[in-house]
C-alpha cells in the first residue's frame, strides 16, 4: 500500500504531477560489456548483483541495483556532441570522502577529467570506457535552502560553472590544518562560460 492510503481519489487531477520518492538507477547501453562492469564496479566500489553475456546489475548500497549495463549487438561508439544525458552524479558526505575515494580512484589508474567548485558543490569529473560522465560531489552548505540562495546571488549569475581546484591543493590543505568549511567556499573569479571539453 502507498503512502496515499487505500482511498486516493485516482480521479482528481491535482495541480502537478506526484513527484518520485528517489531516483532509483540508471541503465546504460554498452558496446564494452565487460570492460564497463570491471569500471563501474571499482569506480563505485560496488559489486554485480547479478550479471549474465548481455546484462548486469551493480549496486554500492541497499539498493537493489544502480546502474544497470545492457550489451546490445548493434551499439555504436558514442557521440560526443549529440543531445542527451550528459553526466551521473553521486554524493559523498564529506569533502574528506570525496577525496579518499578520489585518491584510491587514482591508484587503480581512474583519473579525473574536470574539478570545479561549482559553488553549491565541490565536483570531480570523470568519464567510463565509452566516454559517460561521471560526477563525484559533495554539498558545499549545511541545507538545500542555503544552496538555492547561493544560486540565486550575483555571483552564481555571473558564474555558474564555478572556479576549478586541484584535489592534491586540497588534500595538502587538509593535512596541512585548514577546515574543510574554508575548502568548501567558492573563489569567485567573475564571469566565466561553459568549459570546452566537458
Amino acid at each position: 500500500m502507498g503512502s496515499m492510503g487505500p482511498n486516493v481519489d485516482f480521479d482528481a487531477p491535482g495541480d502537478t504531477v506526484l513527484s518520485p520518492s528517489v531516483l532509483a538507477h540508471v541503465v546504460l547501453r554498452t558496446q564494452k560489456l565487460k570492460e564497463m562492469v570491471d569500471f563501474y564496479t571499482t569506480f563505485l566500489g560496488g559489486h554485480v548483483v547479478y550479471g549474465n553475456d548481455f546484462l548486469c546489475f551493480i549496486t554500492y548500497d541497499d539498493e537493489h541495483h544502480r546502474v544497470a549495463l545492457v550489451g546490445i549487438p548493434d551499439t555504436t561508439p558514442k557521440v560526443a556532441n549529440s543531445a542527451g544525458l550528459h553526466h551521473i552524479a553521486f554524493t559523498f558526505p564529506a569533502l574528506t570522502d570525496l577525496l579518499l575515494a578520489y585518491r584510491q580512484r587514482k591508484a587503480k589508474g581512474i583519473l579525473p577529467v574536470w574539478c570545479v567548485n561549482h559553488g553549491p558543490t565541490n565536483s570531480i569529473y570523470y568519464k567510463d570506457p565509452e566516454g559517460n560522465m561521471l560526477e563525484t560531489q559533495v554539498d558545499n552548505f549545511d541545507t538545500s535552502d542555503a544552496a538555492t540562495a547561493f544560486m540565486s546571488s550575483a555571483e552564481f549569475a555571473a558564474n555558474p560553472i564555478g572556479t576549478d581546484f586541484d584535489p592534491e591543493d586540497y588534500i595538502a590543505r587538509l593535512r596541512g590544518g585548514e577546515p574543510e568549511d574554508d575548502l568548501k567556499r567558492r573563489v569567485e573569479i567573475g564571469h566565466r562560460g561553459p568549459p570546452n571539453n566537458i
